[in-house]
């Protein structure tokens, strides 16, 4: 069958065109599919440096922390190191290695000073495990970012310099961090790329590890080259008022998701800042990465900054918080309307051992009322010496003692009614540590644990043998995190913030606190002439 001059040509082109492509195909293979090794590091702290007591090496150390192999992998499933290894391993030729690193510590995220010989003890074994598994290809680091180490100026930026030192300058660094870090550049000096949590409550921790993972190693075959700008507008808010279900926090978060949607490959972070810990580097920040265009980076980072800087007085002034006395006023007037359930939420208990909001409830004869809970280390170890058991009488002085943001010690009488392994932090799994819940006046129940616990849903009490629907007002000790079970699942009909009259740790009103490294007259509200840019 003889063929036209023209279908010749056509089939020719098409041949060349299928070798050529299949070569090209050939030649990127290798390099997309390369065995990958990345490391996956864990040390995660937000330090409240007001405390008067350090955090120290056995605050970590418990059964499963320190945690290292599958056993770190899949520590926190529903979080960012979760997020991280499921992309990671849906790629092919990617191993992922957990490095030897210490769980949250016992006495929870939010306490005192970590002690230097204890970050020296873990990233001293973090670095030799890097030195006798290596080469790595890229290190994952889940961090905090509002981590306080004595006499260690910036402890997340330390542990990326000397991850670097070991992994030398070809490989990857990324980390994923909480939106209260108090983050500048200097991370991404020796990193390379930083993802932030958007939301608080933090509903985003497990995707912000997806995009870690996904961007490393895209990073690490060649199609990423990351390129950052940051920018610290000079504004300091207390935590409480960062809530991103209302506006301006809401419009700062849709606006970073805005960038994120119409520019192809651009990440943008946004640091709310902790002002509780004193540092050189708290404070608002934002840190945006771009796939090789330093531009467009610094012109994102710019407009979000100037952004938060125009909506200042909102950020600062715009959430009501009231005085004990005046929040348990208020849940009594609801109980009598029968607006029901109140949640009082005492946001300023920094150790988890304030009376103040008990005492309240005490002195009002607030009825109907689950109090969870009040930090007492102590009492507790006296009730497991006892064999304390439900249905126990009880009359102890419970709470305070730690410092005078505590307030004094209550005493509470009634009936012990349970006795349990304690709640987890957000609801999934108690553990092996005792928490003793009792029975008092007009309907109340206090639930006494070890540690500072903040509650985030209803549902958690059921852990203990609870259920919050038998109570007309909840009392806890929580900033933001308990809007996610109680404000956005619509549990509670009113939602009261209170802290007591005198401007404890805690408090929103920073100007009271004692910082010796902060400069707080350089930052809004608190200076007079504080400008931007």
């Amino acid at each position: 069958m003889k063929m036209s001059r023209r279908a010749l040509l056509s089939i020719w082109s098409a041949l060349v065109l299928a070798i050529a492509s299949g070569v090209a195909h050939a030649q990127k293979a290798p390099n997309n599919t390369k065995p990958i090794r990345i490391a996956a590091i864990f040390f995660m702290h937000e330090t409240v440096t007001f405390l008067p007591y350090d955090t120290q090496l056995s605050d970590f150390i418990y059964e499963g922390s320190p945690a290292r192999g599958e056993a770190l992998l899949g520590s926190d499933p529903n979080g960012y190191m979760g997020g991280f290894v499921k992309v990671a391993r849906e790629h092919a030729n990617v191993e992922v290695i957990g490095i030897e690193s210490p769980l949250f510590p016992k006495t929870g995220t939010g306490s005192g000073w970590i002690d230097k010989s204890t970050y020296d003890h873990f990233v001293n074994k973090m670095i030799s495990e890097l030195k006798a598994q290596g080469p790595f290809d890229g290190v994952y680091l889940a961090v905090h970012g509002a981590m306080g180490v004595r006499n260690v100026a910036k402890p997340e930026a330390e542990l990326a310099r000397r991850v670097r030192q070991v992994v030398g300058p070809k490989a990857f660094i990324v980390g994923t961090f909480d939106p209260h870090g108090n983050e500048d550049e200097d991370f991404l000096r020796y990193a390379n790329l930083a993802f932030c949590t958007k939301y608080y409550p933090h509903y985003d921790t497990y995707l912000q590890g997806e995009r870690a993972a996904r961007t490393l190693i895209r990073s690490i075959r060649g199609d990423y080259k990351p390129t950052t700008a940051t920018r610290k507008p000079p504004i300091l808010t207390p935590s409480v008022l960062q809530w991103t279900g209302r506006s301006p926090w809401m419009d700062l978060v849709q606006r970073a998701l805005v960038w994120e949607a119409r520019e192809p490959d651009v990440y943008v972070n946004f640091y709310y800042g902790f002002a509780f810990m004193d540092s050189n580097e708290a404070g608002m920040a934002f840190q945006v990465m771009t796939n090789g265009n330093p531009e467009l980076a610094n012109h994102i980072a710019d407009d979000m900054a100037n952004t938060a800087w125009r909506l200042r007085e909102q950020l600062y002034y715009g959430t009501k918080v009231y005085s004990m006395k005046e929040g348990v006023k208020l849940a009594k007037e609801s109980l009598a309307k029968k607006q029901v359930p109140v949640v009082l939420a005492d946001h300023s208990d920094r150790s988890g051992a304030a009376t103040w909001l008990l005492k309240e409830v005490i002195d009002q004869k607030l009825s109907n009322t689950l109090i969870g809970t009040v930090a007492d280390k102590d009492a507790i170890e006296a009730l497991r010496k006892k064999g304390v058991r439900p249905g126990d009488k009880f009359d102890m002085m419970i709470g305070g003692r730690v410092d005078e943001s505590a307030g004094e010690p209550v005493r509470v009488v009634g009936t012990v009614n349970t006795v349990s392994g304690g709640m987890s932090r957000f609801g999934g799994g108690g553990g092996a540590q005792l928490w003793v819940s009792v029975k008092f006046g007009d309907g109340n129940e206090l639930i006494i644990s070890p540690y500072l616990h903040q509650n985030t849903a209803p549902a958690a009490f059921s852990e203990i043998g609870i259920n919050a629907a038998d109570f007309k007002v909840i009392a806890i000790k929580s900033r933001v995190h308990f809007r996610r079970g109680y404000y956005d699942s619509g549990w509670a009909k009113e939602i009261l913030l209170v802290e007591p009259d005198q401007p404890f740790v805690g408090t929103v009103r920073l100007e009271a606190l004692d910082y010796k490294h902060l400069k707080i007259e350089n930052f809004y509200p608190f200076g007079k002439n504080v400008k931007y840019p």
